[in-house]
């Protein structure tokens, strides 16, 4: 079940949804509008011949941080990893998609390329995968909307919440972009081999 605007305003109000700094005004129908944060992870392609997922690739990107009102310029066919400048907290039962808004995608600007879904105990900045299908480049401000958050009610509340020990929440509590870490996994697969 989707949560409309006064269950969102009912959710924030009892802390079950945390989304700071909260701005009221930011709630839309069935949504809440998040904004873009300073900092931006570039890919250094000219240093690498490709991506090993077996290994750390901390080193493949580059962080570039926005000052003032100067914009960052995504370039067409460009790829970088920028952040939400709101945390997001979810209780164990309800579970969250984050979308681009529908004015920056009729412009090309996509936000995610497959990490729309947000888990059930999540707490942090998401990392935004934000490319430029156009043809010309866009300017990108500090805190202007990029997406917005829908949440879903579950069935019941999830047993191994994201952040779970068990689990291996490798992202929980995201302080801004976060590189990926896809070369954690190839060291659980190892180990069940074994």
């Amino acid at each position: 079940m989707l949560l409309s605007d006064k269950s969102i305003r009912e959710a924030i109000a009892q802390k079950r949804i945390r989304v700071e700094p909260f701005e009221p005004s930011h709630i839309q129908p069935s949504s809440i509008d998040i904004r873009l944060d300073k900092k931006f992870l570039v890919f250094k392609h000219a240093d690498h011949p490709y991506i090993d997922l077996r290994k750390s690739n901390d080193d493949l990107t580059t962080p570039i941080e926005i000052t003032g009102d100067k914009p960052f310029i995504l370039h067409p066919g460009e790829f970088v990893l920028g952040s939400t400048f709101e945390t997001v907290t979810l209780p164990s039962d309800l579970a969250a998609m984050i979308e681009g808004k529908s004015s920056l995608g009729r412009l090309g600007i996509l936000i995610h390329s497959t990490a729309g879904f947000i888990s059930p105990g999540w707490s942090g900045k998401l990392t935004l995968e934000i490319s430029n299908v156009a043809k010309l480049p866009v300017t990108l401000y500090y805190l202007m909307k990029i997406g917005q958050i829908s949440f879903v009610q579950m069935t019941t509340a999830a047993e191994r919440p994201y952040g779970s020990k068990d689990l291996g929440s490798k992202y929980y509590g995201s302080e801004g972009a976060v590189a990926s870490k896809a070369y954690a996994d190839f060291k659980t697969i190892s180990k069940k081999v074994d």
